[in-house]
């Protein structure tokens, strides 16, 4: 058991100026945190915080983490794609993630419940871990390109050769951002807004 966790489940994770008050979002899920770590422990993974939050490693190589949100906490794996959900308890924590999968909960009722095949999913993950198996990614080529976009990158070359310079990464996040907008306006308005850092070589979440 790593004293980082414990300080972790006492005050919080620091993240916002709640760590450490009652009401922290740790606190509303602490019993259930504590029955999401012994599952991590017994199954041997090492245990440590990253990103502020408790994470579970095998031979130095990440497979969950555990995590409380407003309205839940969380156990995660980061290869969770690859593993095999017998329930269909994993879950996308978002509408485009590849690799990562997540399992919700809002009571120790309902841990204790899947306990079994929580215990499951860990060695699963271990094990995809030791294969060395990957995740197949999509090729930035697979991601959509808003016509909006397209016309710009077509009519301003300097564009077209800073957008095609950045990272895979930092391309995936432009055009998420974009075709994330309903309205033609509204993606027009982001493509304005954000050429200035694509020029500078910056990706959408870098300063």
């Amino acid at each position: 058991m790593n004293p980082e966790v414990d300080a972790y489940l006492m005050e919080g994770c620091g993240r916002c100026p709640l760590g450490g008050t009652p009401d922290c979002k740790v606190h509303r899920w602490t019993e259930e945190l504590k029955l999401l770590r012994s599952i991590m422990l017994e199954a041997g993974l090492t245990e440590e915080i990253k990103w502020s939050v408790p994470n579970y490693t095998h031979k130095k190589r990440n497979v969950a983490m555990v995590a409380a949100f407003k309205e839940y906490c969380s156990l995660s794996f980061f290869k969770g794609a690859l593993l095999k959900d017998e329930l269909g308890i994993l879950e996308k924590p978002g509408e485009n993630t590849q690799a990562g999968r997540v399992v919700k909960f809002t009571d120790t009722a309902r841990i204790l419940e899947l306990k079994d095949a929580l215990r499951a999913l860990v060695f699963d993950a271990i094990a995809v871990q030791e294969s060395g198996k990957k995740v197949q990614f999509k090729k930035i080529e697979e991601y959509e390109v808003p016509e909006e976009f397209q016309q710009r990158l077509a009519a301003d070359p300097d564009l077209k050769t800073a957008f095609e310079a950045l990272s895979p990464g930092r391309q995936k996040g432009y055009l998420l951002y974009f075709a994330g907008a309903k309205q033609s306006k509204t993606r027009e308005a982001r493509i304005d807004k954000y050429i200035p850092k694509i020029m500078q070589g910056l990706g959408f979440h870098d300063r």
